[in-house]
């Protein structure tokens, strides 16, 4: 029995899903195919632009002794936020590194002439870029600057620090040495402590030992003696000028008394005036006379018994104000005897 062949474009079997195909698939493909493109440029394309691509960059060229640890791409920070990335790194003529920096015009404005640019290297960690810009008035940072970068390296101090911590545990040892000024300002001290702690305290720490506190006791108990003689003696004292004021100045003291004296004296003085007085109006008769001859005689003998007379009495007065005063003087009681003896 023959069998009938089967068409090329018919399916084979009896199953109908095989004979049905999508429509327009090659177009859905296509669409596909085209908006899976259209994404990943788009990606790229965002993706270039958020790295600054298409932006406008400035040079920057950094000058340092070494680039440990600075790698390419790392970030140049301004208070923080990268400002800038290191393309590059190269050796110059002069043996010093350079890193050279890529900053956006955008941040560009961040750096001034006046910039500093350190480089800090932690004990852990790779190094970081800083700017430090303290003036924002000063001129912007031309394009290809080249400026050099301080380093702050912690591992070179590590061993000034270990040096200097040896130092100090040395100056700590000699400090604490039994033959130390330390040690023996401690054992003064104790010492100072135990003779404070003695009879007489603070006194005896003071003065170094105990007899030397007694005998500043002692001589502080006699001044206080002393001190209570001398209040007896201004006792005293103020009851002998009680007294003196008295007999000075009370009634019938001696100054009571040489105020009677000089009533007197001045009594005196008023009478030897008048017998003055009455020797000038002899003398002037006396001139008088001389005018005239034939009197002249009789008035100068009567004028002479006169004159005898008078001076009898200016005698008697100058005697009696001269006793006067000598009585006044042996009642003074400040008088001083001013006659010179001889030998």
């Amino acid at each position: 029995m023959e069998q009938k062949a089967t068409p090329p474009n018919e399916p084979v079997g009896n199953d109908p899903a095989r004979g049905l195909a999508p429509r327009n698939l090659g177009v859905k493909v296509g669409i596909l195919i085209a908006v899976s493109v259209m994404v990943a440029v788009a990606f790229v394309g965002y993706v270039l632009y958020a790295r600054g691509t298409f932006e406008n960059f400035q040079r920057l060229t950094l000058v340092a002794e070494n680039v440990e640890g600075v790698t390419v791409g790392m970030d140049l920070t301004y208070a923080g936020f990268p400002i800038g990335r290191v393309r590059h790194l190269s050796l110059g003529e002069d043996g010093k590194a350079r890193i050279h920096i890529r900053v956006p015009e955008s941040e560009a404005r961040w750096l001034r002439a006046t910039s500093v640019f350190v480089m800090e290297v932690s004990l852990v960690g790779g190094a970081r870029i800083r700017a430090y810009t303290g003036d924002l008035e000063a001129p912007p940072l031309p394009d290809g600057a080249e400026r050099p970068v301080l380093r702050g390296d912690a591992n070179a101090e590590i061993p000034l620090m270990i040096a200097t911590v040896r130092q100090a545990l040395q100056n700590v040892e000699n400090m604490t040495a039994r033959d130390s000024s330390l040690q023996q300002s401690i054992d003064h001290a104790k010492a100072v402590t135990a003779r404070m702690a003695g009879k007489y305290g603070v006194l005896g720490g003071v003065l170094g030992s105990e007899d030397n506190a007694r005998k500043i006791i002692a001589s502080i108990d006699r001044a206080n003696a002393l001190l209570a003689n001398l209040g007896g003696v201004s006792l005293k004292l103020d009851a002998v000028l009680a007294k003196a004021d008295q007999r000075l100045y009370g009634s019938g003291g001696i100054a009571d008394e040489t105020q009677k004296a000089v009533a007197q004296a001045n009594t005196m003085l008023s009478e030897v005036r008048d017998r003055l007085k009455a020797v000038d109006a002899i003398l002037a008769d006396a001139q008088a006379v001389g005018a005239s001859a034939k009197t002249a005689a009789a008035n100068v003998a009567g004028a002479s018994a006169d004159l005898g007379a008078l001076r009898a009495e200016v005698e008697a007065s100058l005697r009696k104000v001269t006793s006067l005063i000598e009585e006044i003087n042996r009642k003074w009681p400040f008088e001083r005897d001013t006659k010179i003896k001889l030998p």
